[in-house]
């Protein structure tokens, strides 16, 4: 098995991630074992992968509640994997995903946000600022939304499910890509800058980059609009932000 699992929960930091397990892909040793012993050390469950083989297969029957993984493993890449979390289905398309790599261009950056990731680290990291953006994305998550059912011209955002449906059928989507879109249709008309919805949304945003809205937005448009380049309902002010607009009939 290319895994090595330990069943201890540590007891530090509150206990803040008891009951939640993370699986970690990472090939380079020394970089598992430091990742997972802070990950322990913060109340979390880690289950450890050397390569990307069985990672699917045992997301669907363990249900971690994040992936933290490496771009660069034997047996695939985290981008493909990645890929094929978002295609898998509920509720697995649905866990928060966070990269950690040593790939550091924006290209890079904005390519694993575009997979699908929520946050992407850059090696070499620190292990408390690892930990607290491991944290940010659960909280983000998992916070639950106002129990709504907003309809805005063919869509329907089920806030209490959870589920997004355009034209009828249900559209997967990441929790980030759902609160997005969940907090602009419920202000419909507004604009609102990159800085106002990573406040909003993200909440933690020392980390985030105004850039990673503009990634957002494409994802959304590209699952919501009938032509993305001419979006109807996800407008784009020029040198301002973002407004959502519910289209005349």
């Amino acid at each position: 098995m290319p895994f090595v699992e330990r069943q201890e929960m540590a007891a530090a930091d509150g206990n803040a991630g008891l009951s939640k397990k993370i699986f970690v892909v990472e090939d380079e040793m020394d970089i598992a074992r430091l990742v997972r012993h802070h990950l322990e050390a913060a109340g979390y469950r880690v289950r450890s992968f050397a390569t990307t083989t069985s990672v699917l297969a045992d997301a669907h029957r363990e249900h971690p509640s994040l992936l933290l993984l490496d771009i660069m493993v034997p047996g695939g890449d985290g981008l493909e994997l990645c890929r094929q979390v978002r295609h898998a289905g509920a509720p697995l398309s649905a866990t928060p995903i966070v990269f950690l790599t040593a790939k550091t261009t924006e290209v890079d950056r904005i390519l694993g946000l575009e997979m699908g990731a929520d946050d992407y680290i850059t090696k070499p990291f620190s292990p408390r600022e690892l930990v607290a953006r491991v944290k940010a994305v659960l909280r983000r998550c998992e916070t639950p939304l106002p129990a709504a059912v907003i309809n805005a011209g063919d869509l329907e955002i089920d806030a209490s499910a959870m589920v997004l449906n355009v034209r009828g059928v249900a559209v997967t989507t990441t929790a980030t890509e759902f609160r997005l879109v969940h907090y602009l249709a419920q202000h419909a008309g507004r604009v609102f800058t990159r800085d106002q919805i990573l406040d909003a949304v993200w909440r933690e945003t020392t980390f985030v980059s105004p850039r990673s809205v503009d990634v957002y937005v494409r994802k959304l448009r590209e699952k919501i609009e009938d032509d993305p380049e001419q979006p109807r309902y996800l407008k784009t002010v020029r040198g301002t932000g973002y407004r959502f607009e519910v289209p005349k009939s």
